[in-house]
């Protein structure tokens, strides 16, 4: 036993030397630094600065808002993808596969220079739309939330699909042809059988795109502008451009302690509704 056990320290040494060397400190550090003032002394200002002054709190709930909205659409978005990858044939699931993943392939950046030709205002959809008459003058699609919250979930999605595809393989159909047999609809099946077998998939999915979502950066630049501020965006300004390090700090770690404490509520409220499902039936 003693063997495997330094085996399997050995084993896992580097990867842990890397995690400690290239995460864990620079975090310590930066946790240190959030508390500093100009001159490196100890201050609880810049977290002061952060409940009392109602900007950023604004700035708070709008990236809060755009990465809920973000959820929203990537699980009516991909919820359908997944079942239908689900009851596929494993040629098809491969195909499927390849297509969500294929967009990812591509920077980032080229993809939302993308979505600025499409959603401007001499794009594709307004110049569609002012040919056949519904509107009359371009619609505001970008430099807003909207914006923000389609290149996000374009940038996301794959995220919810394969998680939500994940448990849907684990479902076995005998399920669905057992509650066709007992006379209930396709409708009740899917609320009855199929959606509450799915939900860990759900819950990993929600987590996953939310905490991205929160944290992005690149998109909420490029499809914002400079009229919808987040929280990664005002971070990078207070590091880059203010070189207001110890502010850029504090505000980085509230952003992730926010993020934690949203997403350790919402899986706590999960796990509470099944186990009490569970208990009355």
């Amino acid at each position: 036993m003693n063997g495997r056990r330094l085996a399997i320290l050995l084993l896992t040494a580097p990867g842990m030397i890397v995690l400690l060397g290239v995460f864990l400190i620079p975090m310590l550090l930066m946790l240190l630094l959030s508390f500093q003032d100009d001159l490196e002394q100890f201050t609880l200002q810049n977290y002061l600065l952060f409940i009392q002054d109602p900007f950023y709190l604004d700035i708070l709930w709008r990236s809060i808002r755009v990465s809920l909205w973000t959820v929203l659409l990537t699980l009516l978005l991909g919820y359908p993808v997944a079942m239908y990858m689900a009851q596929a044939s494993g040629r098809m699931r491969g195909i499927i596969t390849m297509l969500i993943l294929a967009p990812h392939l591509i920077s980032v950046v080229i993809r939302n220079f993308g979505w600025v030709v499409v959603l401007g205002n001499n794009g594709w959809i307004n110049e569609m739309l002012l040919k056949l008459g519904v509107i009359q003058e371009p619609l505001e699609l970008l430099y807003n939330e909207l914006g923000v919250v389609i290149g996000l979930t374009d940038a996301f999605i794959a995220y919810m699909v394969l998680a939500i595809a994940t448990s849907l393989y684990a479902i076995d159909p005998s399920l669905s042809k057992a509650a066709s047999i007992l006379g209930a609809t396709r409708l009740r099946t899917f609320a009855s059988v199929t959606l509450p077998l799915s939900l860990p998939g759900i819950v990993a999915g929600v987590t996953l795109v939310f905490s991205l979502s929160m944290s992005a950066y690149v998109t909420p630049a490029l499809m914002g502008g400079t009229s919808v501020k987040v929280m990664p965006v005002i971070v990078y300004e207070q590091i880059m451009s203010t070189l207001n390090w110890p502010l850029g700090a504090a505000l980085s770690f509230l952003l992730l302690g926010s993020t934690f404490v949203l997403v350790s509520l919402f899986t706590r409220l999960v796990e509470t509704k099944r186990y009490r499902e569970v208990f009355s039936s």
